[in-house]
């Protein structure tokens, strides 16, 4: 008996060492390289710099001069501010939606409640493509111009169902006895939502908004079928230049996204322990 949970215990910190080292190596190579001066071959170490940065950013430097591979700084620019746009908005309208649907679904009883509930799945569920497709078909047809509102709607549609499973796993743990308690004390039903359920349910909706965002700041199969022409995000942004070759600029782009998320991510377990 001993031997077996040996056995296994060392086989699940086997496991476990091989599933972090597959995520976590090919992201440690990208910063590494992000820092490679070699402008042809980014595989090959020909010394340290920081010139990739310095070029997205925008700043002239001696590689750059010599080998530009961002045709366009403003063009990233303008892709970042377009990234940012919709990330915000998306990440507004999907929290309040999703939430006002969890907290319906948890709280009323009505005629489809179920099939309600299982429909919230079904844009995570769908293959990205899919419901890229079917997006583009509906707005050609409705004749809406594909630009920022598209992808602001076409996001909305699959970022609620993130919001609305967050928030509803927050739900069901909680503690209704306040409410009554609230109740009983003479508030009304305002007032106990402001005072007493909308506090409990924070970690949720900040959880579940900053999925939201950063969800939306990724995205790329969706956002490419209803951008039009005259939109680019980050992502489609990059998509573009690794079509033409995998260049040294998409590593900094890369590790400065990360960065990005990280602090993203710290900011929301930073917010949930101040609500606690």
């Amino acid at each position: 008996m001993k031997l077996a949970q040996t056995l296994f215990r060392g086989g699940l910190t086997l496991y476990t060492g091989l599933f972090f080292a597959f995520i976590y190596i090919p992201l440690a190579l990208i910063a590494v390289y992000s820092f490679n001066s070699n402008p042809v071959n980014m595989m090959t170490w020909s010394g340290f710099t920081t010139e990739w940065y310095a070029q997205v950013l925008g700043f002239k430097t001696m590689i750059s001069e010599n080998a530009l591979y961002i045709e366009s700084t403003e063009q990233l620019l303008a892709a970042v501010m377009n990234s940012l746009k919709i990330a915000a908005a998306t990440t507004l309208i999907s929290t309040v939606l999703g939430t006002a649907i969890a907290i319906a679904l948890h709280r009323f009883n009505f005629l489809g409640q179920r099939f309600y509930q299982v429909s919230m799945f079904m844009p995570m569920l769908m293959p990205d493509i899919v419901l890229g497709i079917a997006l583009l078909i509906f707005f050609v047809n409705a004749g809406i111009h594909l630009g920022l509102a598209t992808i602001i709607i076409g996001q909305c549609t699959f970022l609620i169902s993130y919001v609305f499973i967050v928030v509803s796993a927050r739900l069901v743990g909680m503690d209704r006895t306040l409410e009554h308690a609230s109740a009983d004390l003479g508030a009304n039903e305002w007032m106990t939502f402001r005072r007493v359920v909308l506090p409990q349910l924070m970690p949720g909706i900040v959880g579940g908004a900053l999925l939201a965002f950063i969800i939306s700041m990724d995205d790329l199969v969706i956002t490419y079928f209803i951008a039009g022409v005259d939109v680019t995000t980050l992502p489609m942004f990059i998509f573009a230049m690794l079509r033409r070759g995998i260049k040294p600029e998409i590593n900094a782009i890369a590790v400065m996204m990360l960065t990005f998320s990280f602090l993203v991510a710290s900011l929301g377990l930073y917010l949930r322990s101040r609500q606690k």
